[in-house]
């Protein structure tokens, strides 16, 4: 039983792998989708953005939606849209029926991570369950470690179609293992439309939403175009922007663990320095992103920074949303995919107005602009819980 349940997580946790191997993987094979359909960067980053706009809009809505659905059922077909969405990329030769399949998977990828992440949840004992749920969420640290770079890799090396035909392949592993392993799981309680609604009522919970956005936005503005970047300012070739997307990928997942050590130590000293300390990190690529060396090792850091945005942003949303935990998680991975839209659009903006060398002030400027929310929210935090002293001292 205990081996069962271990492989159906590995499953789940490649099917979040395979979704984010097929989202973000888009951006290491941009300049040859460039290439192949004769469009600028800023046209490509389309594929980028729509799929990120679809996520934003649907994600919340479909995730209630899908909530009294057989769980099975919703994470099977999830999965297979997107195994068929990387067979088409690997074999269409129209940029418009490509950017097609980048809206159709869009409207599953919400609803695959909440519904994952639930099942997760409820496999084991409650205690258990965050062990669970952080297993499963390994799958989007090894997608940016792994899945991002070998399909840049495979584009380079071989072909765009064996690059997405990598991604379609690891959809459909993931497709049987859950068939396979997940018993059938209707839903026979279910949190209320009304309750689930009920936390957009909180003010705080907008600001916190405001700031994950804007996070997003930063970060999004500058890493959509990496490969872009590290090939017309840093000169590097197809193999070694591979290869710094998988150290990038690599060193993600052990900023996740130092970001987690931060976090627990100080929630609130680690978003304050959390957009200063990135901030600097772009500051560095500016003035020495046309060296390759230092570039490498600024890559290396940037990689762990980077890490930090996404967990810090789920923990903040988290707490303002924690007494509706799924649609709270919807809520995160819709937002989020706001700032991944508007960032790379802005981004575009300044590479085809600008040119590449400039695009890191794109992130620096949003990255203060976060930087002052973050402050916002701070005074105001500071303010309620003064008002709650003075009151409870008065009664």
């Amino acid at each position: 039983m205990k081996n069962s349940y271990s492989s159906l997580i590995f499953f789940m946790a490649l099917g979040i792998f395979g979704i984010i191997t097929t989202e973000m993987g888009m951006i290491g094979v941009l300049p040859q989708i460039t290439q192949k359909f004769h469009i600028t960067t800023s046209e490509a980053g389309y594929l980028v953005s729509a799929f990120a706009l679809i996520v934003a809009i649907s994600g919340p809505f479909l995730t209630i939606l899908a909530s009294g659905m057989n769980r099975k059922t919703i994470l099977l077909s999830s999965i297979l849209m997107f195994a068929i969405s990387n067979l088409v990329y690997a074999y269409t030769t129209s940029f418009e029926v490509m950017l097609a399949f980048r809206i159709v998977p869009a409207f599953f990828h919400p609803v695959f991570f909440s519904i994952a992440l639930a099942t997760a949840a409820c496999l084991v004992s409650p205690e258990k369950s965050g062990k669970a749920i952080t297993q499963v969420m390994a799958g989007v640290s090894v997608g940016f470690a792994f899945g991002v770079p070998i399909t840049s890799y495979l584009s380079t090396k071989i072909s765009l179609e064996a690059a997405f035909l990598f991604g379609a392949i690891v959809s459909v592993i993931a497709f049987i293992g859950i068939l396979v392993l997940l018993p059938s799981m209707p839903v026979k309680e279910r949190m209320s439309f009304g309750k689930q609604l009920g936390i957009l009522r909180k003010p705080q919970l907008w600001l916190t939403i405001l700031i994950v956005v804007m996070i997003f936005t930063a970060m999004s503005s500058v890493y959509s175009y990496f490969a872009e970047y590290l090939g017309e300012v840093t000169h590097m070739n197809g193999t070694w922007i591979s290869m710094m997307l998988m150290i990038f990928g690599i060193t993600m997942i052990a900023g996740n663990f130092l970001f987690g050590f931060f976090l627990n130590k100080s929630m609130t000293k680690t978003v304050i320095l959390f957009p200063l300390v990135y901030a600097v990190i772009y500051l560095f690529t500016y003035y020495w992103g046309s060296h390759f060396w230092p570039m490498a090792v600024i890559v290396f850091v940037w990689g762990a920074v980077h890490s930090g945005g996404l967990i810090l942003s789920q923990a903040l949303l988290m707490t303002d949303a924690k007494e509706a935990p799924e649609f709270g998680n919807s809520l995160f991975v819709s937002f989020s995919n706001v700032g991944i839209t508007v960032g790379t659009w802005i981004g575009g903006l300044f590479i085809s107005q600008l040119g590449a060398h400039q695009l890191v002030w794109s992130g620096i400027i949003l990255l203060l602009l976060a930087f002052l929310l973050i402050m916002i929210k701070i005074v105001i935090f500071k303010s309620n819980v003064e008002k709650v002293s003075m009151k409870e001292r008065i009664s």
